[in-house]
C-alpha cells in the first residue's frame, strides 16, 4: 500500500493547502492517537517546533486532536528536531512530534514523528495512521480527554545533553565561534551550548519574527556565516538549517567544509583516540575522494539512497555508528539516535580541540573530487533505463575512469529528468564524460 501523506521524512507541504490545515492537522492528532492506544492505555506525547509563524496554527489543532483522542501533551515550545528526540527517549514518553519545514521557507510547514526510542518511525506506523485517518473519528468522552501542559525546562535539558556530547576533558577556551541559526529552532539553545563549553560566540541568525527562517542565513545560505567569521575574525563558524538537524561549518580562512569533509574528521578523531570504526556509510552522492581516503585507513564505506532515513537504516543494519552525507546531516548513533546539527559540530571541533590540529590540516590529502552535474530533460514517454547507447557508453565511461573516478546516474524524484553525474580526479575528465553521456539520451 502506497502512503497518501506521508513523504520520505514526515508531512510536508504549503500552510493553507492541503494536507497543511488545520482540519487536517487536528484529525491527523486524532488518528496517530487512535494508533498510539491501541497498545498503550494512557499514552503521552511531546510536541515541539521550529520558529514558523505557522507552528502556533498547527500546534493548537495537533494538540486538539491527541486530546480528543485520549492522548496526553507536552510542549515545548520552539526547539530543535533532535532536541525533540532526545527528550522524548529520555522522559520515556510514547511519541515525538515536530512541527518544521526543515530548510525550507516559512510559507511551508510539516510534521515530523518519533518512536519512544527518539527514532524515526517505521513505514507500517506511517501506513496505519494514513488507515486511521480514512475511519471516522471516535472521540472520546469527558472523562477521557487527554490534558496538556508546557514543558517548561526543556531548553535547559537539552542544552545540557548537546554539551555531554563533548569530552568531558576538553573545553573550547580560547576559540572564537560564529553561530548561525538561520533564525530557526536553535536560535536560543546554539549559541549557549557553545558558550557554556567555553567559547566566545558571535551569535548570527538568532532574531526570528515567524516570518524569516532559513531567510538569507543558515546552513542552506552559508554566505552570511563565511562574511560573519572574517569580519569578527573568528576561528570557525557553525551554521545549523531551521530546525538545526544539520549544519555546515567555514574556518578561519573562509573555506566552507560539507558533510563528507566533516564526516571524514569524525572517523580521524576516533581512530585517533585509538577507537575502533569498522566502517562508515555515506550516500550514492557522497564524494569518492572520502570513500578513498577511509578506505586507505582501514574503514569500510557503504553508500546508502540520498536521504539521511536511508544512511540511517543502513548504519542501524551493520551496527555502525558513524554517517551522514554531504548536505550537512551527521550521525553518530553513540550519541545520538538521530541527525543532530549542533552535536555534529560538537563532535568536529572536539577533534580540533583534542589533536591541536584545524579541520584543514585534519583534512590534508584529502581532496575532493570534481563533479560534473548535468540534468537531461526527458521527452514525453521516453524510456532512459532501456537506452542502449546510455548503458553502453556508462560501462565504457566506468572501464576509463577506474579508481580514478565514478558515475551516478538517476531519475529526478519530483521532475521528468534524469541526471548524469560524473566524478574523476580531474576536472576536465569529468566534464567531457559526463557530457558524452548526455548526449546518448538528447
Amino acid at each position: 500500500m502506497s502512503r497518501k501523506f506521508f513523504g520520505t521524512d514526515g508531512i510536508r507541504g504549503t500552510v493553507g493547502q492541503s494536507p497543511i490545515t488545520p482540519d487536517f492537522m487536528l484529525r491527523l492528532g486524532h488518528a496517530v492517537g487512535r494508533v498510539l492506544r491501541r497498545d498503550r492505555e494512557h499514552p503521552t506525547v511531546l510536541i515541539g517546533k521550529d520558529t514558523r509563524i505557522s507552528g502556533y496554527m498547527i500546534e493548537s489543532a495537533l494538540e486538539a486532536g491527541f486530546a480528543s483522542a485520549g492522548v496526553n501533551v507536552l510542549l515545548t515550545g520552539p526547539l530543535p528536531t533532535p532536541g525533540v528526540a532526545y527528550l522524548t527517549r529520555a522522559l520515556r514518553l510514547d511519541l515525538g512530534v515536530v512541527i518544521s519545514a526543515s530548510h525550507n521557507a516559512y510559507p511551508d510547514n510539516g510534521i515530523k514523528f518519533f518512536s519512544d526510542k527518539g527514532e524515526k518511525l517505521p513505514d507500517a506506523w506511517e501506513l496505519a495512521v494514513e488507515q486511521a485517518l480514512d475511519e471516522p473519528p471516535a472521540w472520546v468522552d469527558s472523562a477521557s480527554l487527554g490534558r496538556a501542559r508546557r514543558l517548561e525546562d526543556a531548553r535547559g535539558r537539552y542544552i545540557e545533553f548537546c554539551k555531554n556530547c563533548f569530552g568531558s576533558d576538553l573545553t573550547l577556551r580560547g576559540l572564537k565561534i560564529v553561530v548561525d541559526a538561520a533564525h530557526g529552532a536553535g536560535y536560543h539553545v546554539a549559541p549557549d551550548v557553545f558558550h557554556e563549553l567555553g567559547a566566545e560566540v558571535i551569535p548570527i541568525g538568532c532574531k526570528p519574527d515567524g516570518y524569516n527562517i532559513n531567510k538569507g542565513f543558515g546552513a542552506t545560505a552559508p554566505a552570511a556565516l563565511v562574511a560573519a567569521v572574517k569580519e569578527h575574525g573568528a576561528d570557525y563558524g557553525v551554521a545549523l538549517d531551521g530546525d538545526a538537524d544539520r549544519l555546515q561549518l567555514v574556518d578561519a580562512a573562509g573555506r566552507l567544509y560539507n558533510g563528507d569533509e566533516l564526516l571524514y574528521v569524525m572517523v580521524h578523531d576516533r581512530l585517533g583516540q585509538g577507537l575502533a570504526v569498522p566502517g562508515a556509510v555515506g550516500t550514492l552522492m557522497t564524494n569518492m575522494a572520502v570513500e578513498l581516503a577511509l578506505k586507505s585507513r582501514g574503514v569500510d564505506f557503504v553508500r546508502a539512497k540520498v536521504g539521511d532515513r536511508y544512511v540511517l537504516e543502513e548504519l542501524a543494519a551493520r551496527g555502525w555508528q558513524l554517517g551522514g552525507e554531504g548536505s550537512g546531516h551527521l550521525l553518530a548513533l553513540d550519541k545520538h539516535t538521530t541527525g543532530d546539527g549542533i552535536v555534529s559540530s560538537l563532535l568536529v571541533l572536539q577533534s580540533v580541540c583534542r589533536t591541536g590540529r584545524s579541520i584543514a590540516e585534519q583534512l590534508d590529502g584529502v581532496s575532493l573530487f570534481p563533479q560534473t552535474l548535468i540534468n537531461v530533460r526527458l521527452q514525453p514517454g521516453q524510456d532512459w533505463k532501456t537506452n542502449t547507447a546510455l548503458s553502453d557508453t556508462q560501462a565504457a565511461v566506468t572501464a576509463e575512469l577506474g579508481d580514478r573516478g565514478r558515475v551516478l546516474i538517476r531519475a529526478s524524484g519530483t521532475e521528468p529528468l534524469v541526471r548524469v553525474m560524473v566524478e574523476a580526479a580531474e576536472a576536465e575528465v569529468a566534464k567531457r564524460q559526463a557530457e558524452r553521456l548526455a548526449a546518448t539520451l538528447q
